[in-house]
């Protein structure tokens, strides 16, 4: 129901937009996160968003450099990344969680994940 893309290879400093597609059910009463895993590491947040867009969480690593925003009429979220870093490189996964009332932050708040996107930058 949710199938992320948009992944891929670049440079230290270059830029991605991911996207993330839901199909099936609407999302637009759900909070939706993007989330990452790097190898041999937990799952961690990266940024999150209320229903209405009004309202995002970014994780203080990519504060300033990743942007996430949705797109309730067509359905989709998206992640805005800026300036990556090696340390960026993961699996980025979007997710749809039951808002209530504050943003969360853990996966375990979130019902329905994406299959995942590389995201591998070089130095």
């Amino acid at each position: 129901q949710l199938q992320a893309y948009g992944g891929g290879l670049v440079q230290a400093g270059g830029s991605l937009r991911l996207s993330c597609a839901a199909s099936g059910r609407t999302f637009i009463t759900y909070a939706m996160g993007w989330f990452r895993q790097a190898p041999g590491k937990e799952r961690e947040v990266v940024a999150a968003i209320t229903p209405g867009g009004g309202t995002t969480y970014h994780a203080d690593s990519v504060k300033g450099r990743f942007t996430i925003s949705r797109d309730n009429a067509k359905n989709n979220l998206y992640l805005q990344m800026n300036s990556l870093t090696p340390e960026d490189t993961a699996v980025y996964y979007c997710a749809a969680g039951r808002y209530m009332g504050s943003l969360q932050r853990t996966p375990d708040r979130y019902d329905y994940w994406g299959q995942g996107t590389q995201v591998t930058v070089s130095s």
